[in-house]
Order: C-alpha cells, then sequence, then structure tokens
C-alpha cells in the first residue's frame, strides 16, 4: 500500500497555501494571528497580502526556533522557557528579509485576479483614499473585497490552484503539460 506524504493545507515549501490564507481572511477568521475583519465589509487587497507576508514570516520563524529546540534536545542541554522560546522567534523575524519568502505583490495581484474571474471574490464598492494618493490624486483609491457565495462553496483543492477550474483541466493535464517544459537530468 502507498502512502502519500502531502502537507494537508500548503505545500512542501510553505507551511499554508495563498489560498487558503484568502478564504480564511475573508471569511473573517484572522488565520495565524492575522486581524479579524467583517466579512461583509472584506479587506483591501495591499492589507491581505500584508498579512498574508506576516503570517509566512511568523510561521518561518517559528520554524526555525523549533529546530532550535531540537538541537538543544540532541545535545542533552535544557529546553528553552517560554520568554527565550519567544525571544528566539522574535530573533528569526528580525533577521527574515522581506523578499525570502514567496509571493511577491505582482503574483499576488494575479492570483488575486484569477479568484475575481472565476467569481469567488467581488468588490464591495467601498474604497478608501490611498498614501499614494496624497501626492498623486489620478491614483487609484484601495478597493475592498469579500467573498462570495461560489467562492464559499468552492473546495480546497480548487482554492490551492484556481487555474484548474478556471481553464477546466486536471491535476494530471497540468503536470503533463509541466513535464513538456521541464529540462530533462
Amino acid at each position: 500500500m502507498v502512502t502519500t506524504i502531502r502537507p494537508e493545507r500548503g505545500g512542501f515549501l510553505r507551511p499554508f497555501g495563498c489560498g487558503w490564507f484568502i478564504r480564511e481572511y475573508l471569511l473573517g477568521n484572522g488565520p495565524l494571528g492575522s486581524p479579524r475583519i467583517d466579512p461583509d465589509i472584506g479587506a483591501p487587497m495591499v492589507d491581505i497580502h500584508d498579512s498574508y507576508k506576516t503570517a509566512l514570516h511568523l510561521a518561518f520563524a517559528n520554524d526555525a526556533a523549533a529546530r532550535d529546540q531540537d538541537l538543544r534536545v540532541k545535545r542533552g542541554e535544557p529546553l528553552y522557557t517560554e520568554e527565550e522560546y519567544k525571544n528566539r522567534i522574535e530573533f528569526y523575524l528580525s533577521r527574515i528579509p522581506y523578499r525570502l519568502l514567496k509571493m511577491r505583490y505582482s503574483s499576488f495581484t494575479r492570483y488575486f485576479g484569477h479568484l475575481k474571474r472565476l467569481g469567488w471574490v467581488e468588490e464591495t464598492g467601498e474604497t478608501e483614499p490611498s498614501e499614494f494618493q496624497e501626492d498623486y490624486p489620478e491614483a487609484p483609491p484601495r478597493v475592498y473585497y469579500r467573498l462570495t457565495s461560489a467562492g464559499r462553496e468552492a473546495s480546497s483543492v480548487d482554492w490551492s490552484d484556481p487555474l484548474m477550474p478556471l481553464y477546466n483541466y486536471t491535476r494530471a493535464q497540468r503536470s503533463a503539460k509541466r513535464r513538456i517544459y521541464l529540462p530533462r537530468r
């Protein structure tokens, strides 16, 4: 019997996926310490991206501190106290470059665009001026987005890869396409 070793959410390189985070954030659940929002009002795309990056950094710092704790156990040293453990997390958080972890803002807007085309997120009609508009009044305002009923009903698999339902193909078809373009080893 073959058992797959695939993480429940996220992937092998990230502790959680972007789609899962956006869905939980717009549902108002405040995933992984992010601020809770009113699901009817929604949030601007910039705020969602910022919360996603902050949560990724925090997860990365927690993993690094846990690895330090494991090394201490292997060496026979005493475990960190709660305060020392929090200090280790802060130590790693202060040293993570912003660009270290994936999902630049341009990639995030593209991903979010797929969600809009699927009809899973929609504009609420609420806007607010952006800081950029102080110097350049013609700049667009911050637009608020919320989940639609279709977005609430979509499966976790669809949220993890919105291109599959958008272009109506399966994971096997996508993997086959990818193999065509990968260099042979």
